[in-house]
């Protein structure tokens, strides 16, 4: 049998993995979505960027909720405190991603009025740009802390505010996590769409690639001076969760510390800058797929680098460090973990199986001509 020490890194993988997939896949459709009002100058370009991603948009948020699930499930300290200190952010991600998003898609066309569509649209290009900047402002509060306690009682209180988690790192972050989407959902038009869009789609995919990779850079440069968090006494892998059972300590340039340990995880950030800069690179060869793989690559090694920097925690306590949470106090016990392993075992392979033959069956490209002769309004 796993023990629970082999269980929560299990699980603490699997968290990443499931937000990589979200980020690779919904990103794309996000990316696609802000690049709208760049890469189409007419009402058919623009319906070939809504059909591009229009059978795929749906299937691909289906990550998200597993990652809420799964953080639900394993993580249940972390999903109370994220989702109660988050709590407006996570609504305005609800409006826009949740919402305006889907009924963008499926009522644009429903009317030929130019205001209707023009309107819609804007609502389509809303719902890709703020969920990329809400997903990179809380990754961004993630790594500077947050400010939340547990009582004796294990009770949480939280003495954030709205406001205060728009902080100029954290909106440091956004401004990445658009960049960073909008150059994956450029180098998706390329495969998916024809000449004059496809170019567009391509320039554009390149400066964001260089965009990425400066924020990047300057963002582990910037992490250096904030303060990270060391664990110095009882945080015990084999105990029962329980965050008040350590001693944490806040220190300047504490998230770089793992790459001095474990010189090996440096593959990881190096992924994050290889990946974005062979996108930049091979964006125009052949039919850009090269450079969508490598664009996805660098999205999971960006990613990858925030989890790498942070373990074992996962979310830290900017007000009482001795209450942040760790890989080895904030999940559930060993019998809980080893079933929900077992039912991703059997469930995980299905839905990657399906999600392959989904884009298997819709593969090839939006034209002109398709939309045109659409008589059946069959497409978005």
């Amino acid at each position: 049998m796993l023990d629970i020490e082999l269980l929560r890194i299990i699980w603490w993988v699997l968290m990443g993995v499931l937000l990589m997939g979200f980020a690779v896949t919904d990103g794309f459709d996000f990316g696609a979505a802000i690049l709208l009002p760049l890469v189409a100058k007419d009402e058919i370009e623009r319906r070939i960027v809504l059909n591009a991603i229009g059978p795929f948009w749906e299937g691909n948020q289906v990550w998200i909720i597993l990652g809420a699930g799964a953080i639900f499930a394993a993580w249940p300290a972390v999903y109370a405190v994220a989702f109660s200190g988050f709590y407006l952010l996570m609504l305005l991600l609800l409006l826009t991603m949740g919402i305006s998003r889907p009924v963008s898609f499926k009522y644009r066309s429903k009317l030929p009025n130019v205001f209707w569509r023009r309107f819609w649209d804007w609502m389509v290009f809303v719902g890709g740009i703020f969920p990329a900047f809400i997903f990179g402002v809380l990754i961004g509060n993630v790594l500077i802390g947050v400010p939340f306690e547990f009582d004796e009682a294990l009770r949480i209180s939280y003495a954030g505010s709205l406001a205060g988690l728009f902080n100029p790192f954290s909106c440091w972050c956004g401004i990445m996590s658009i960049a960073m989407l909008a150059m994956h959902g450029g180098l998706y038009l390329a495969i998916k769409t024809q000449s004059p869009l496809r170019d567009r789609a391509i320039f554009w995919s390149r400066w964001m690639a260089l965009v990425v990779t400066f924020f990047f850079a300057i963002g582990g440069i910037w992490i250096a001076y904030i303060k990270g968090y060391l664990v110095i006494s009882g945080a015990d892998p084999h105990d029962f969760s329980n965050p008040l059972h350590k001693q944490v300590i806040p220190e300047l340039g504490a998230w770089l510390d793992n790459y001095v340990r474990y010189p090996r995880s440096m593959a990881v950030p190096v992924l994050g800058f290889l990946g974005t800069l062979l996108a930049w690179l091979t964006a125009r060869w052949g039919n850009s797929r090269f450079a969508f793989i490598c664009s996805g690559l660098g999205i999971i090694g960006i990613i990858g680098t925030v989890g790498v920097s942070m373990f074992p925690f996962i979310l830290p306590s900017s007000s009482h460090a001795s209450s942040s949470l760790l890989v080895w106090d904030a999940s559930s016990g060993g019998l809980t973990l080893i079933t929900m392993l077992f039912a991703v075992i059997i469930f995980l392979p299905i839905i990657l199986l399906y999600t392959a033959w989904v884009y298997r069956a819709l593969r090839g490209k939006v034209s002109r001509e398709m939309i045109e002769q659409d008589e059946n309004h069959t497409a978005y």
